[in-house]
């Protein structure tokens, strides 16, 4: 994957002077192809998640919300890197604005499960 993102990183910086566009789509396939490599990758991650479920006893709907989180954090990071190298610095901070509410939109189950827990206790 290493490979795969310099050479993809060096062609679009040779082709960004004559050819912007075509540069832009290079490293949109390159990252396309890199986001493909990692879920191949992240397998393993998705078998800890099952693992770390299945020893705690917790709920599935508990990890659930950490994954889709972690999802949109790398989805807008690309995202906002690509929006960068368009010059499009505004478009980028209304990217990261958009996945910061939606990460919390994610997450409120857990945290209201977490709430029915102290209450529990209580």
């Amino acid at each position: 994957m290493f490979a795969l993102c310099v050479i993809a990183a060096v062609t679009a910086s040779l082709l960004q002077r004559s050819e912007g566009e075509l540069a832009l789509l290079l490293a949109l396939c390159a990252a396309a192809c890199a986001v493909a490599l990692l879920i191949a990758a992240g397998e393993p991650l998705v078998a800890l998640f099952h693992t770390l479920a299945d020893k705690t006893g917790l709920a599935p709907a508990v990890f659930l919300p950490l994954g889709k989180v972690l999802a949109i954090a790398l989805t807008v990071r690309v995202g906002g890197a690509f929006c960068r190298d368009a010059a499009q610095g505004a478009l980028a901070s209304v990217l990261e604005t958009a996945g910061a509410v939606c990460a919390l939109l994610c997450a409120a189950p857990l945290l209201l499960a977490v709430v029915e827990l102290v209450e529990a206790w209580l």
